[in-house]
């Protein structure tokens, strides 16, 4: 599994950011790990410098082998915050999908086998 990092402009401490994003992101995929070919994390400060709450967003692709690329967002009043939320909304994500796939997968082999 890749991680790309992405910021805008706007956000500072882009490499102490980038390691907390990929620690974020393994901790909470490692399950998944696998199954991912990439995770590409877009860290953006919406409000560009000025004051505001939960102006800080994080926007999270994973792109899981054999399947289409599914996504959530996170804002928060910091980026740390932001990224643990949406690496958080991630892990959810997946386990929805994938355990969507797998349960899928369990049945077609069922049904070919002729067994329940």
């Amino acid at each position: 599994m890749k991680i790309q990092i992405n910021t805008d402009n706007h956000i500072d401490g882009k490499e102490a950011l980038a390691t907390h994003a990929e620690s974020a992101v393994e901790n909470a995929l490692r399950h998944f790990k696998d199954r991912l070919t990439r995770v590409e994390v877009h860290l953006s400060d919406e409000n560009a410098g000025k004051s505001g709450t939960d102006d800080k967003r994080c926007m999270m692709e994973a792109r899981p082998k054999s399947h289409q690329p599914v996504s959530v967002s996170h804002h928060a009043g910091s980026i740390h915050q932001a990224i643990d939320g949406a690496a958080s909304k991630l892990k959810a994500l997946l386990e929805t999908v994938l355990g969507r796939l797998d349960d899928q997968h369990r049945h077609a082999a069922v049904d070919l086998t002729g067994t329940e």
